[in-house]
């Protein structure tokens, strides 16, 4: 009597290793441009919010706060946006008695983002499709 051998051959295991590899070429790229929308979601969330509590600052100080940091100290952000940095880009802020600034780059640009972000005192957000974006930057829909 012959013995039954079980178990797969090589043949049938490379087959599903490259079909596995083929999956995940396809997957990969999309959950990156996944990832990137979603940090650019952040981004311009965290400006909307930035322009919303200037105003409560200003109502508050009667004048606007002059560093990110300032709007930490009086929980008006969390401490990660208070930072500087939050999923993937970078805030650059600037401030005074009658008037801000916020810009946001990513981090990485094309990795964590393609888009620059940017708000200032009219509360109107503007982006660039890539770099920094600024006041004469298109508005945001």
């Amino acid at each position: 009597m012959k013995a039954k051998c079980q178990g797969f051959t090589l043949i049938e295991l490379m087959i599903v290793v490259a079909i596995i590899a083929i999956i995940a070429a396809i997957a990969i790229p999309s959950l990156l441009n996944a990832r990137k929308a979603g940090n650019e979601a952040s981004a311009i969330s965290s400006l909307r919010t930035l322009s919303t509590v200037n105003q409560q600052y200003r109502t508050r100080y009667q004048s606007y706060a002059s560093s990110l940091a300032s709007l930490s100290t009086v929980n008006y952000i969390d401490s990660v946006l208070g930072s500087g940095t939050k999923s993937g880009y970078g805030f650059t802020y600037a401030g005074g008695t009658n008037t801000y600034t916020v810009s946001a780059v990513p981090t990485t640009a094309g990795t964590t983002g393609d888009r620059g972000f940017f708000v200032d005192t009219s509360g109107v957000l503007r982006f660039a499709a890539s770099g920094t974006a600024t006041s004469a930057s298109s508005p945001l829909d």
